[in-house]
């Protein structure tokens, strides 16, 4: 087991990952470069953030790529509701994708903030 693969938050955006990446195979094939490219590479974004965050020296640069993942999240959430709005995507299919985006969100943002705050800890006492 890789060291990242012990977090949920991980395990939860990775699932959320690959569930868009099937989800937009079926998307028109004008959207290929356009919408398609954007969401799957803003979902693989999450998980990659924390990989490469976690194998960083140091929680300050796990957090910032923590504070990235928080962003790519965030940005599959809107192009979700885009692709639904656009009649891309189907209302089922919005709420399934929402529902895995949304169940990785917060476990990211607990890492996040328990990250945050030993930052924290360590600027008040002087550690670097």
């Amino acid at each position: 087991m890789e060291p990242y693969e012990r977090f949920e938050a991980w395990q939860r955006a990775h699932e959320a990952a690959l569930a868009i990446h099937k989800a937009t195979r079926s998307w028109p094939i004008e959207e290929r470069y356009g919408i398609c490219a954007e969401i799957r590479k803003a979902a693989r974004s999450v998980p990659t953030n924390i990989v490469e965050g976690s194998a960083k020296r140091g929680v300050s640069e796990f957090r910032r790529f923590l504070d990235i993942s928080l962003g790519s999240i965030a940005e599959v959430g809107y192009l979700l509701r885009f692709a639904r709005d656009l009649g891309i995507l189907s209302e089922a299919d919005y709420n399934q994708l929402e529902g895995l985006r949304s169940q990785a969100a917060k476990p990211l943002w607990f890492l996040y903030r328990s990250v945050d705050r030993a930052c924290r800890v360590r600027k008040a006492s002087g550690a670097q």
